[in-house]
């Protein structure tokens, strides 16, 4: 596999860091609105394409709060690993989660930028993996804070990439549509 291949459902894992309501972004209430959609967005379509899913959450009785329940509704069955560490590369549960969808391409969205997505963007790259962070369905405590963290991944060998190219690499035939209204999962190109 390489960065050249295209994101399909059978040869990646979505991951969602830190999705949660106190993880406060220093931005206007119509970008973190529309942050909030374009995630549900991506959930969705990883719903649909059958993509493997995982959420984590931080400290979330003490710091960073509970996950959007919007997000939570998409995959009711995805129980979010909580962890302390601001790196979830640095939590076992959350590796051994990574490894265990076995895919070896990362599609990876997180609030904040700066931390919860770079963070273990960077050693997955140093693993191995081939990283895709979601721009659009991530956000940093300021626009300089996201965008230098995009910056830093890009020059580590991450791809960056919007919700709407991910879900247009799964889908890729037009045919699918039709599947992608019903959304029950059978547009999967398996």
């Amino acid at each position: 596999m390489s960065i050249r291949e295209l994101i399909d459902p059978t040869n990646s894992t979505l991951i969602l860091l830190t999705i949660s309501r106190r993880c406060r972004l220093v931005s206007p209430i119509s970008i973190a609105r529309r942050l909030k959609n374009n995630t549900v967005a991506l959930a969705k379509a990883g719903k649909i394409f059958n993509v493997p899913v995982i959420y984590t959450s931080v400290e979330t009785k003490s710091f960073s709060g509970y996950i959007w329940p919007e997000l939570l509704a998409v995959h009711p069955q995805v129980k979010p690993i909580e962890r302390t560490s601001m790196n979830s590369w640095e939590d076992a549960g959350f590796v051994k989660a990574v490894k265990a969808a076995g895919r070896k391409k990362l599609i990876i969205s997180a609030l904040w930028t700066e931390v919860c997505l770079t963070f273990p963007a960077l050693m997955a790259l140093e693993e191995g993996y081939e990283v895709y962070v979601v721009t659009d369905t991530s956000g940093g405590t300021s626009v300089d804070a996201h965008e230098r963290s995009i910056d830093r991944m890009v020059q580590a060998g991450a791809v960056p990439v919007t919700w709407q190219q991910v879900l247009l690499e799964y889908q890729r035939d037009w045919v699918a549509q039709r599947d992608l209204r019903r959304g029950d999962g059978s547009g999967s190109r398996t």
